[in-house]
Parts: C-alpha cells; sequence; structure tokens
C-alpha cells in the first residue's frame, strides 16, 4: 500500500496545508511583534507564506472585532486577485464574503468582509473618501521592494495616518534586504530627526526564510539574437532531455507571450506520438481572473506545463511544480520622457535583484535549473536594482490625488524617495493645462476634485468631464470603457489576418481608432448580446467587451454621484456626432497631438519625437493631417502610438490655447 505515500509534494498548490509552510514556526513571534510595535517588517522570499498567512494568523487573533478590516495591498491586480481567490478557499468562504478583494472596476466584497486584499492604488484611492483608512486595524503592503509608485505614495500616506491613528498597525513585507530603509523611513520624522529617541522603538524586522533547494544556473555562451526564439528552442530543449517538471519562462509582454504559447502549440503537435505532450499557458495582467487561475492547474498526466509569464511570475504569485526557468532577462518598464512629454513601455534589462528572483522560483518543490538567455558577462554588467518607478513615470494622476488628499506642498510630501524636479514640473503643467489646477497650483473646483476622483487617467478624466458641453457624453463613456480595457477587443488567429482585416473594416470609422471602438461597441451592445456567433464571426473578444459595459456602468455611477446626468435613449447619431467627439477626445489628449510628415510618420508637436502608427491601429498606412493618441510603445527601435484619432490643428488652439501657441 506504500503507493498511497503521495507526500506533501503531491498536495496540489492551492491547497498545501498552512502548516507546511515556513511561515508556520514563525506565527508567535509575528503576533507578539505586531501587538508590541507599530510597524512591522516582514522579509521573506516568495512562497514563504506572507501574504496568504499572516492576514489569517491576524484575523483568528482577533484583528478584526468592533467590525474592522485587515487591508493587504499588492502592485498588481493579478496579485490581487489570485491570492484573494486562494485565502479565501484556505477560510473556507465563498469569495467576495469573509475574504474578498478590490482592483479598480472590480470589486468583489461585501458587509462581510474581514481581510480585504487589493491594489495600493485603489487603497490610495479609499483615502480620498476615508482620509484616516479608519475601517482598516492593519495594513499590510506586500511585495513593498517593487516599489511601484503606488507603493512609495501609500508609505508617505500611511506614515502621515499613524500620527493620528497609533493604533493602526502597518505591516510591510519584502523579499529583498531593503528592509532597514523601510524601517528608517518610519522612524524619522519628515525632518529627518529620528522617532523615539534614535532606538527603533516604532518597528521590528523579523525574517523568515523560505525554503528553497539549491538552483543550478546556466548561462549562454554568445548573446542571443532573438530572446523569443531562443527561449522557444530552450524550452523543447529541455522537455526532451530533462526529467520531469514545469517550466516557466519570463518575457516581457502580452504580444511575445501570445507568439511563445502559439509556437509551443503548433511545434508540440509535431513532437513524436509517444511524447509526453506539452502545455503552453500564458500569464499576462490582461487575462482575466479565470484566465489567470488556469496557470495554478495541475496539468493533465503525462503532460508538462510551461508558463510563459511577465514579471508577475517573479514575486507576486506562487505556482507549485515549477523545477526549470528560463529568463529572457528582459523586463518592459515605464519610461517617460519629460521632454518630449512622452510616457513609453521599453524592454529594458532586468536587475541583478530581479535575475535572482527569478532564478528563486526554480527551488520550491527540488532542486531546479535556470536558464539564463544571456552571457555571464551582461550578468555582472546589470543593475543592482531597477530604478524604482517614481523617478521615471509620469507623475501627473500621482500629484492630482495628493492634491485632492489635502496634500497642497507636493513637493514637501515625505517620499520614500523623492521624485526628480522635472517630472513634478513637467506633471504641474500638464494638470494646469487640462484646468485641474489653478494658477496657484491649488486643486480647481469642480473640476480638478471630479478628475481626482474618477477611476481613469487626468486625460481621459478631463475628456468625460468636458463630455456634456459637446453633447457627446454617452459616446465619451463608451469610448473611456473601451479604452481602459488594459487589452485588445479583437482576437486574431495565426493565419487570419486578411479576415481580420475584412471584419475590421464593417466597423472602421473614417476618423480613426476612437469611433471605430465606439462601433464596435454598439454593435455588441444591439446584436452581440444577443447571438452567441456575433463575437466568434466577427473576431471579438466577448469577455472584453462585456468587461467594458461593467466598466461603463461604473464609469456613469461616478458621474451620476457628481449630478451628471447621461442621456441614453437610443436617437440615431446626428451627422456631426463624429465631430463632437473627436473635439472632445482633443479637450484632454492635446498633449498627444501629431503631425503626419510626409513619409507617413508622425511627429509630436512637443518634443519633436518621430512616432509611427502601431500596424494594430486603423490609421495604419492612412492619411491624415493631425492625429491625437491614446498610447505609446517602443518595440524594437521604433516608438509605435495607438488609439489615435484625426482631429484638426485649429482645435489644438481652441481648447489647449494654455499649452500650444501659433507661430504665425
Amino acid at each position: 500500500m506504500a503507493d498511497f505515500d503521495l507526500g506533501s509534494s503531491f498536495i496540489p498548490a492551492l491547497h498545501k496545508p498552512a502548516s507546511l509552510l515556513p511561515i508556520a514556526k514563525h506565527h508567535d513571534a509575528l503576533l507578539y511583534l505586531i501587538e508590541k510595535y507599530p510597524v512591522t517588517i516582514v522579509v521573506g522570499q516568495t512562497g514563504s507564506g506572507k501574504t496568504t498567512q499572516i492576514p489569517q494568523f491576524l484575523e483568528h487573533a482577533g484583528w478584526c472585532s468592533d467590525g474592522k478590516i485587515i487591508g493587504v495591498t499588492q502592485p498588481r491586480r493579478v496579485a490581487a486577485t489570485t491570492v484573494a481567490v486562494r485565502v479565501a478557499e484556505e477560510f473556507g468562504c465563498e469569495l467576495g464574503k469573509e475574504v474578498g478583494y478590490s482592483i479598480r472596476f472590480e470589486d468583489v466584497t461585501s458587509a462581510s468582509t474581514r481581510i480585504k486584499f487589493l491594489t495600493d492604488g485603489l487603497l490610495i484611492r479609499e483615502a480620498l473618501v476615508d482620509p484616516l483608512l479608519s475601517r482598516y486595524s492593519v495594513i499590510m503592503v506586500d511585495e513593498a521592494h517593487e516599489r511601484s509608485i503606488s507603493t512609495d505614495i501609500l508609505l508617505g500616506l500611511l506614515k502621515k495616518i499613524r500620527k493620528r491613528r497609533p493604533e493602526l498597525r502597518i505591516i510591510i513585507s519584502s523579499a529583498t534586504l531593503q528592509a532597514e530603509d523601510f524601517l528608517n523611513f518610519f522612524s524619522q520624522h519628515t525632518d529627518g530627526q529620528s522617532v523615539g529617541g534614535g532606538d527603533h522603538e516604532i518597528g521590528s524586522i523579523i525574517s523568515l526564510e523560505g525554503r528553497t533547494y539549491p538552483i543550478d544556473v546556466l548561462y549562454l555562451d554568445s548573446p542571443a539574437e532573438d530572446y523569443v526564439e531562443r527561449a522557444i528552442s530552450v524550452v523543447f530543449d529541455i522537455h526532451t532531455k530533462e526529467p520531469d517538471g514545469d517550466i516557466l519562462v519570463f518575457l516581457t509582454g502580452r504580444e511575445e507571450i501570445d507568439t511563445a504559447v502559439q509556437a509551443v502549440a503548433e511545434r508540440s503537435a509535431q513532437l513524436h506520438s509517444k511524447a509526453p505532450s506539452i502545455l503552453a499557458l500564458p500569464l499576462y495582467a490582461g487575462l482575466t481572473t479565470e484566465q489567470q487561475m488556469y496557470v495554478f492547474d495541475s496539468p493533465p498526466e503525462n503532460t508538462r506545463k510551461v508558463i510563459f509569464s511577465t514579471n508577475i511570475a517573479e514575486a507576486s504569485v506562487t505556482i507549485d511544480g515549477i523545477v526549470y526557468v528560463v529568463d529572457s532577462g528582459f523586463v518592459k518598464l515605464r519610461a517617460f520622457d519629460p521632454r518630449t512629454g512622452i510616457e513609453s513601455l521599453t524592454a529594458t534589462p532586468v536587475s541583478k535583484a530581479s535575475a535572482a528572483q527569478r532564478a528563486g522560483r526554480a527551488g520550491r518543490t527540488r532542486p531546479g535549473k535556470c536558464f539564463r538567455l544571456y552571457t555571464e558577462a551582461a550578468f555582472k554588467s546589470l543593475p543592482d536594482t531597477n530604478v524604482p518607478e517614481i523617478q521615471r513615470s509620469n507623475l501627473a494622476p500621482f500629484i492630482l490625488q495628493l492634491k485632492a488628499l489635502g496634500i497642497d506642498n507636493v513637493v514637501r510630501f515625505d517620499y520614500f524617495t523623492p521624485p526628480p524636479a522635472e517630472l513634478m514640473i513637467k506633471a504641474t503643467e500638464l494638470l494646469f493645462s487640462l484646468g485641474a489646477l489653478d494658477e496657484y497650483a491649488k486643486l480647481t473646483k469642480p473640476l480638478g476634485m471630479r478628475m481626482a476622483e474618477l477611476a481613469v487617467e487626468p486625460m481621459m478624466a478631463k475628456t468625460l468631464l468636458s463630455a456634456p458641453s459637446f453633447g457627446c457624453l454617452s459616446e465619451i463613456l463608451t469610448i473611456a470603457a473601451m479604452t481602459s480595457l488594459g487589452g485588445s477587443v479583437w482576437i486574431q488567429q495565426e493565419g487570419e489576418k486578411k479576415q481580420m482585416e475584412s471584419v475590421r473594416r464593417k466597423f472602421a470609422a473614417e476618423e480613426g481608432d476612437h469611433l471605430t471602438l465606439l462601433n464596435v461597441y454598439q454593435t455588441f451592445v444591439t446584436k452581440g448580446r444577443k447571438e452567441s456567433k456575433f463575437c466568434h464571426d466577427n473576431h471579438l473578444n466577448f469577455k472584453a467587451l462585456t468587461r467594458a459595459i461593467s466598466i461603463r456602468a461604473q464609469l456613469k455611477r461616478y458621474l451620476e454621484r457628481f449630478g451628471i446626468a447621461v442621456d441614453e435613449s437610443l436617437k440615431p447619431a446626428s451627422p456631426g456626432k463624429g465631430d463632437q467627439v473627436r473635439r472632445c477626445l482633443t479637450t484632454g489628449y492635446f498633449a498627444h497631438a501629431a503631425k503626419m510628415q510626409p513619409d507617413g510618420s508622425f511627429r509630436n508637436v512637443e518634443g519633436g519625437t518621430t512616432l509611427y502608427a502601431h500596424p494594430s491601429s486603423l490609421m495604419f498606412n492612412r492619411k491624415a493631417d493631425w492625429v491625437i493618441f491614446h498610447e505609446v510603445m517602443e518595440t524594437g527601435n521604433k516608438t509605435f502610438i495607438r488609439d489615435i484619432t484625426k482631429i484638426e490643428r485649429g482645435w489644438l488652439l481652441e481648447y489647449a490655447p494654455g499649452f500650444y501657441e501659433s507661430k504665425s
């Protein structure tokens, strides 16, 4: 009967008993420190159980009495949802009851929620309504070492709130050696003096060792020309030569991941019929919660799982069964150039800290191997850590939020790492020209205040709030929802490019992408929800469009709260409606204006950067004189713009006189 002794490693990832996690033996010490000190810094490897267990320890120890709740923040939406699903299972409740999560445009909590997982950005938004976050007895800031811009600002806010609410308990969890820095930050007054006579009476650091097995790290002899191609071939090398165990591959973004998943599926079909099969799965932020959960399922018999992921799997989520890691050596980081006013996502070499985190994913359940798709010399030349996001981002949304939180002097705010002055100036100028700030840099009422409350970025918030005066609020609401999806509404299957193009032409609006998205949404609402074939025939993503309906309803509720009524009567569109919509978009996106050059490329007005219409845009290879665009992405050596709409040059002068003036 020894066959049945499967050992603890057989228990699937989602059901590993808490008593087996490294954190279990620190239960009493943790609760003692949290009771005694206002701030506790928990240092632990990903996989030690800190994210799933600490909130449950606290709940069992009575920190939720008197209707208080425990909040756990995550830098990423994916982590907030997947961890909540797991903890609800362990807790034995339905998701959204005692354990729930809240991310932008999706709130799965109820009156009975005691443990709430949310993104740090969302907790900052809650402070707009409840400045002392008085509902929370404990706030745990998870993955703080990632130094996302929201995490940094949240730490500054918590430091402020703590002065008024000494009973609040703050837990900072970090996987690296920044623990001392976090403790020093909370121990110092804003003027640099330490609190409590220099003795760390304010907090303590506790270290939980994660269980890790030895990991062999292998490098390439010479650099890879195409890391995606190389990653796919390494996956098949592992699959054919190495013992069983799942593979985790780090790539930089959704396009690369979709390509790789497709390639693996096609090549695995050509494997020997008796060979074990290989199941490729994607993991990135644009997937639905349901799609993200597939990566945690055990693969079918005689099948090896290979997960292609962005850096989400580096720290935020733990997938059991991974024995091999393939590290492309790149990550997509936001980079904002204050000279051009353009924020782009650019593939950048990872830091040494990230490379170590990635390798560590292989040694969780048994000895593993990490294949780095770069040379050892390249590894040695990598930076130790990434530049904190606050030093390379467009700060406009954050300055708007700080002002709305009543922090008028944003320069004196207690930042974990102060942002560069030029980024602050640029953000303030943009908010001023959008009308959110007055000439004294004070938040304007009602416009600035409302812009801060809307859950979309400032340019779109301004567009939405301008829409009533252009008589196109219903249309702009739809466009705002469609551009907030974080993924594409189109689904393109391999080898169907031509069909896809002809399908898209049915919805295409001559004026560009925003009005095309409007046509797609309106047709979906009238036809697509009733006919299941509609999305399939038109290569449309049913889930994305259903989500757009829900986001639109939420944005509409915000506007109604401001007393702005939305006329939803389905009158036939008046002839000038498209014009009104484009004018309205210009009031928000004037800073993203570009002029077409004779060679078909664009140049942005502000910085003179050469930009190209993304192949997915309707304006790809089309003529236009002036356009505004929604987002920028860099791929290879080209800078692409997406979601592009034609506008008139005169509108820029009319709607953004403070930003543009005409050179006669």
